[in-house]
């Protein structure tokens, strides 16, 4: 049970927090806007970016949320504190730490796709805490809309999540995010979002907590300024603070630092405010605190008493990030050292309470630890970005020992395809030891499979499966529990052609080894001796000739050079990469460039692959 429910006493009937959870490209984001918009936080002519939560380049380029963002709209007296969290469970960390700090949760919900796995997963979490829903769903405007059956399908999910009478019943609202329009009845037609933001005000409770108590503030997230150091972000559960006191910070190793307030902020809008003072109930921003993290409270010097740490999901993935070793690293990255390296990586633990960081047998390798291949890819594009050139190795799942027997991490997988694909996915799904617990079809020429799958048959899945739906599949995976070892996942079937030598890619070259396999790089590309060039269509490894030039003869004739058609390469993004390579070999990283290479880069060191001889068949002398 969260912390503030143990004082029954209204800390402030003028406030109200609550969080949007949904499942990624439902809406929530742009339904953020709108109220922005709607509630005069920007001025008239004022230009305001689309999606305006998403504040990261990557989040706008993807169109999904990584970071939970706090915004505040004022309605009236009211001032309602929106928390925008992550709708993928690789982000659940954001997830959980912005459930402490709310009363209540809009759930957010397509009106044609229905309640999808993060949906489950984010309200299970928001249930366990006891917080009132109020369901919104969204979309209403889209040509393959079906609202009543959708709700039917919400009400069946909150029975299966063993929901209360109390947060079974629920307001239910219908919204047009984009057009910013909401309404009680799924047929008449909103004129603007005052609906939802009624709803929000009669059915969320006002935060509970005693104004007069000593001083408890939990840390839920972090920022940092270059001018005020970290920034620390939470929620006041008792008592207040104002800028200049005394605090005492009570750490999660039980030890007690001393320290003291000095900048106080609050939400407006997208803007951050000086405030003097703020109470039980207000979602503030401190600063001037040294060494905080996640998870620890702010207290008063003379009452330490601290609030139990959130319990965070264990993370089931893991990456080994090293430092560059190839020929060609140190040409375009500003961070190329082990050093380096491990800052970052160190950094990265104070605001993303997920991640774990192991050693290994080498300084110059980190063990990471996530949820899952999107989070860890999203934390290598961040710090390709940032100028830092890394390696890393295939993800692996991890395993735990329970009562003597084996356990690994086993997800819900649902696939959403058309019809005609249905054999070949079930057929893809079941050679990765996964079982179909449920198939659904609407009669829209699209059919539903859910289905359970060990976590490390989802590595390397999502490429084949979008290349077998001809791009048209729909998947979407949430861990659901520990299960004893499934046994034996096919690897890659097949083998990758291996540049021999150093030197500059020639399209003579790539013309003759196109009938060999499908090509990643494109003429003129640098290579060296080790780096992975393209997929060789049969199971071995071929090491080849990439940079080799058609000699010069002394014969001209009008036939001698015909023209050279190439096939266009197939260039892999880091997740097509990550998911691309084998144990023995890494994605080489760099803020210019990605590379698949081998790990042993010499050819006449690495072990030999051979392929399986073909059957031979005997003729019989007449």
């Amino acid at each position: 049970m969260s912390p503030h429910r143990k004082s029954q006493q209204i800390a402030n009937p003028l406030r109200r927090n609550v969080a949007i959870i949904a499942h990624v490209d439902h809406g929530k984001t742009t339904l953020v806007d709108a109220l922005l918009h709607q509630s005069g936080t920007f001025r008239a002519h004022e230009r305001v970016a689309e999606r305006a939560m998403d504040s990261i380049d990557l989040e706008r380029e993807r169109g999904i949320t990584i970071l939970a963002k706090n915004t505040a709209v004022r309605y009236g007296n009211l001032l309602i504190n929106i928390v925008d969290t992550p709708g993928h469970a690789d982000f659940g960390g954001e997830v959980e730490r912005t459930l402490s700090m709310v009363d209540g949760v809009l759930l957010l919900v397509d009106a044609s796709e229905g309640p999808l796995p993060q949906t489950r997963f984010v309200l299970r979490k928001a249930l366990e805490r006891r917080l009132p829903p109020i369901v919104v769903i969204n979309k209403i405007d889209r040509a393959d809309a079906r609202p009543r059956e959708v709700l039917n399908e919400v009400y069946d999910l909150f029975i299966d999540l063993d929901a209360t009478e109390e947060q079974l019943d629920f307001p239910v609202l219908y919204t047009n995010a984009r057009a910013g329009t909401a309404a009680v009845d799924p047929d008449a037609a909103g004129t603007d979002l005052r609906p939802l933001v009624d709803a929000v005000a009669r059915h969320i409770p006002p935060p509970h907590g005693d104004v007069q108590a000593p001083l408890q503030m939990l840390v839920a997230s972090l920022d940092s300024s270059d001018y005020l150091g970290r920034i620390a972000i939470g929620r006041v559960f008792n008592g207040r603070v104002r800028v200049g006191d005394p605090v005492s910070l009570c750490k999660i190793d039980a030890t007690v630092r001393q320290t003291k307030v000095t900048k106080l902020f609050a939400f407006e809008g997208l803007r951050r405010v000086d405030i003097e003072e703020a109470a039980a109930g207000d979602i503030v921003c401190l600063a001037g605190i040294e060494a905080i993290t996640i998870g620890e409270t702010i207290t008063d010097p003379d009452h330490l008493v601290a609030i139990p740490p959130m319990a965070i999901d264990e993370p089931t993935v893991s990456m080994i990030f090293g430092v560059n070793t190839s020929p060609m690293a140190g040409r375009d990255g500003q961070f190329v050292t082990s050093r380096h390296l491990r800052e970052r990586l160190e950094r990265e633990l104070l605001g993303n309470v997920s991640i774990r960081l192991e050693d290994t047998d080498t300084p110059e390798q980190v063990k990471v630890i996530g949820r899952g291949e999107l989070q860890l890819s999203i934390l290598i594009e961040m710090m390709r970005r940032e100028g830092y050139e890394l390696q890393v190795s295939r993800p692996e799942i991890v395993t735990k020992e329970r009562d003597g027997q084996l356990v690994e991490p086993v997800e819900e997988l649902v696939i959403d395809i058309p019809e005609v694909f249905q054999g070949i996915v079930i057929a893809l799904v079941g050679a990765r030891r996964g079982a179909m617990t449920r198939m659904v079809n609407h009669g829209s020429g699209r059919v539903r499979l859910e289905f359970r799958m060990p976590a490390r048959g989802l590595i390397g899945f999502r490429s084949q499966f979008l290349t077998d739906t001809r791009g048209t599949g729909i998947m979407h995976h949430i861990f659901s529990e520990w299960e004893p070892w499934h046994g034996a996942i096919a690897a890659r079937s097949t083998g990758a052609l291996v540049a021999d030598r150093p030197g500059g890619a020639t399209a003579y070259a790539i013309y003759n080894l196109q009938e060999r396999g499908e090509i990643f790089i494109e003429p003129g590309t640098p290579v060296y001796e080790g780096m992975i060039i393209g997929e060789n269509a049969r199971p071995n490894d071929l090491d080849v000739n990439v940079t080799k030039e058609k000699k010069q003869t002394n014969m001209r004739a009008s036939t001698a050079d015909e023209a050279i058609r190439l096939i266009p390469p197939r260039t892999l993004g880091l997740e097509q990469a990550i998911e691309f390579i084998n144990d023995d070999e890494l994605v080489e990283v760099t803020p210019a460039s990605l590379r698949v290479r081998k790990k042993i880069l010499a050819a006449n060191a690495r072990p030999r692959k051979t392929e399986d001889p073909e059957p031979r068949i005997l003729i019989p002398r007449s």
